[in-house]
């Protein structure tokens, strides 16, 4: 049996300041941490105990959810918690949570400390003198922990004065623009309490964040430890509290009467990590709207006061966010290409049903300036008629309607098709394997669970057997990976896009803990892994195309490999299927032909070029607190931010249709395509279509599997 948290630090906590009540778990909580551990030692795909390794794992994750900046805690601090690191597994057990509850604790009293300490600073003249040369790491998430007081204070001091310097300069730049701008013209960023000295702004965010932490209940804390626990696992696997569990039940109505964002809580902020084709964020065409990376710490209701959402619970924040439909919510957002969160922007969204008709795949006929005409749909989900309730014979089902505009590309005689899957993160297995089969035979995707691996073959009959393109960026995943991939291992496809699609090869179920999921919650358990007919997952890797074209997306922090603690890339044995063709002997010569073009290419350089910034900024850990000198790079900041939201905007506008016009990429894609008919031999060439090892080996030798 471990020792009593509280023990291992009265020294600390006996001084303990007073900031909220103290929290305690409730009498059932104890069986609730036993059943979470049992069910992920017998359940998670990985089959791996929660003993001393996972404990590790959960402590560094408790201790980072908590304290996410890495300011809070000392290195002293953390040396008198390390004896429990690897023995939270005997404490949970036996349904002890103290850990959890005592280091909430502990966190508070720092915390008080941090704003105690801020009031003296903004007392004190010389924190608001900016003409020296200090620097400030602002990217904490990986940076060392103070190593005691004395050296905290002085981390507390230098994010205070970058959080004072960069809202001064904020302010200054702000009104500059706006004097610039006609006066009936909205600005395209809100600056927070404009009219207030930026003193005042510091007190209220850090009265803001007291107050969070604060306001933390006791199933908050339950929900935070447990989660510490499951995310030792794998970043899909958790615990969801009754609260959360309830939320997720309803997850199908704030899909329906929401605004259609997937939300995941990320460092005090919720951000989000996707728009949902059809909803009313992904059908917003302004040029102030939510993008998928942004990050919400605002709401608001109507036209009332926008409440600030930092720190607080995420289930809390979707609740305020979800409402009747026709009603008006307010976010306050900072935009994604803003990495200092030095700007918001104000999205007002009106709450409304998904149209369905805008996840539809859309098609057409391009025809290119040597008047080849070539096919092009794009595929914005992988939807099934289960997603509106209809499941008869004439159900809504995407492979239905992507096989409507093959037939009209076929009657057309088109000589290729683009099938455009960005932005696509997935939806339905069965959809994936049926849309492969209109394009290829044999083997779709390999699909591991604990006990075996199974290997499930594409559906149906092939329909197009012309030459084609797969075009993918990082938001491209699940379903689209499954697809991607098996036409690339067939050699039937070459793959165009971000240096690799999102990564996600995992599946989760969610199952209840037996009892009441009232009383008792529910886990999301990692409990199967996607493979591809070659043998190697698409988790963490994604698909790596075959022709690299960039998109801003691929300079953005997005991907199963940002999220900590992923599970790693692995490798079963190949499916029993043979290539269609093998396509990269025409690669070097299309990627030659490629770059010939895109050098020309002004719309396409413009767009690299941006993204070369962003990747440089994104690499950057330090800024100055030099005043001229970070006013000269705010300034360089608001035109390189302008210029990211305008090609963020235009490709967000692109799920509502791109054009080869609007959309360089696109552009490529289609001239890659022909190039590959050329050096095929022309458009009579014949498509080999069947990657059925066994129906093959029937023909040649007369024998079967």
């Amino acid at each position: 049996m471990m020792k009593s948290f509280s023990l291992v630090l009265a020294a600390s906590l006996c001084a303990l300041t007073a900031l909220a009540a103290p929290l305690a778990p409730e009498p059932v909580y104890p069986e609730i941490a036993r059943r979470v551990v049992r069910q992920l030692n017998t359940t998670h795909l990985s089959g791996e105990r929660f003993g001393d390794h996972l404990s590790a794992v959960a402590w560094t994750n408790l201790v980072d959810a908590l304290d996410f900046d890495r300011t809070l805690l000392t290195q002293a601090d953390l040396k008198r918690l390390d004896p429990l690191r690897t023995t939270l597994d005997d404490a949970l057990a036996t349904g002890d949570l103290a850990f959890g509850y005592d280091l909430m604790a502990l966190v508070r009293e720092r915390l008080a400390q941090r704003c105690d300490y801020a009031e003296a600073l903004l007392q004190d003249p010389a924190t608001f003198d900016f003409s020296g040369d200090e620097n400030y790491v602002w990217k904490r998430r990986k940076a060392e922990r103070p190593a005691d007081a004395a050296a905290q204070k002085q981390l507390w001091r230098a994010a205070l004065r970058n959080e004072l310097l960069a809202i001064t300069l904020a302010k200054e730049l702000d009104a500059e623009e706006k004097a610039e701008k006609p006066a009936d013209e909205k600005p395209n960023y809100d600056t927070e309490d404009l009219s207030q000295p930026a003193e005042e702004v510091i007190r209220k965010r850090y009265r803001t964040l007291r107050d969070a932490y604060g306001e933390m209940d006791s199933e908050t804390v339950l929900q935070r430890t447990l989660s510490a626990v499951a995310n030792a696992y794998d970043p899909h696997t958790d615990y969801m509290s009754p609260m959360n569990f309830e939320d997720f039940s309803m997850e199908m109505n704030l899909t329906l009467c929401g605004i259609g964002a997937t939300l995941r809580y990320d460092d005090g902020t919720v951000r989000i990590t996707e728009l949902m084709p059809g909803a009313p964020a992904a059908r917003d065409t302004r040029d102030i709207r939510l993008q998928e990376g942004d990050r919400i710490i605002g709401v608001g209701q109507g036209d009332g006061p926008i409440e600030d959402i930092q720190h607080k619970p995420l289930n809390r924040t979707v609740r305020k966010i979800r409402g009747p439909k026709g009603t008006k919510v307010v976010l306050r957002v900072i935009p994604v290409s803003d990495k200092t969160g030095t700007r918001t922007k104000l999205v007002d969204l009106i709450r409304d049903e998904i149209k369905l008709e805008e996840q539809a795949v859309t098609g057409c006929v391009q025809r290119l300036e040597n008047d080849r005409r070539l096919g092009y749909v794009r595929i914005p989900a992988f939807y099934a008629g289960a997603v509106s309730g209809d499941t008869g014979a004439d159900a809504r089902s995407m492979t239905r309607d992507l096989l409507h505009y093959i037939q009209q590309f076929n009657a057309e005689h088109v000589d290729g098709m683009v099938i455009d899957l960005r932005n696509n993160g997935g939806g339905s297995l069965l959809e994936a394997l049926s849309m492969t089969g209109l394009f290829v035979t044999g083997p779709a995707v390999q699909v591991r669970d604990a006990r075996s691996v199974q290997v499930l073959p594409a559906q149906g009959q092939v329909a197009f057997n012309k030459p084609l393109v797969v075009l993918t960026n990082r938001n491209s995943a699940s379903a689209s990976e499954i697809v991607a991939s098996a036409l690339q291992d067939y050699g039937r496809a070459i793959i165009v896009g971000d240096s690799k699609s999102h990564g996600k090869g995992t599946v989760q179920t969610v199952q209840g803990l037996g009892g009441d999921s009232k009383v008792y919650g529910a886990d999301r358990i990692t409990t199967a892994c996607f493979y591809r007919i070659n043998g190697g997952t698409t988790q963490l890797r994604g698909v790596v195309p075959d022709i690299v074209l960039p998109s801003l997306y691929d300079a953005l922090e997005l991907g199963e490999d940002q999220l900590p603690g992923a599970l790693p890339y692995t490798t079963v044995n190949p499916a029993y299927y043979a290539k269609t063709a093998d396509l990269a002997p025409f690669l070097p010569r299309l990627k030659a032909a490629s770059d010939a073009r895109l050098a020309k290419d002004e719309q396409y350089l413009a767009a690299q070029k941006l993204i070369d910034h962003v990747r440089e900024a994104n690499a950057e850990q330090v800024v100055t607190l030099n005043l001229e000198k970070r006013r000269t790079r705010m300034r360089a900041e608001r035109q390189l931010q302008k210029a990211q939201d305008d090609l963020l905007s235009g490709a967000q506008r692109k799920k509502q249709g791109p054009t080869p016009e609007n959309d360089p990429v696109l552009r490529e894609a289609l001239a890659i395509l022909s190039d590959f008919i050329d050096l095929r031999g022309g458009p009579d060439e014949p498509v080999n279509t069947n990657g059925d090892l066994g129906s093959r080996l029937f023909r040649i030798f007369g024998v079967t599997r």
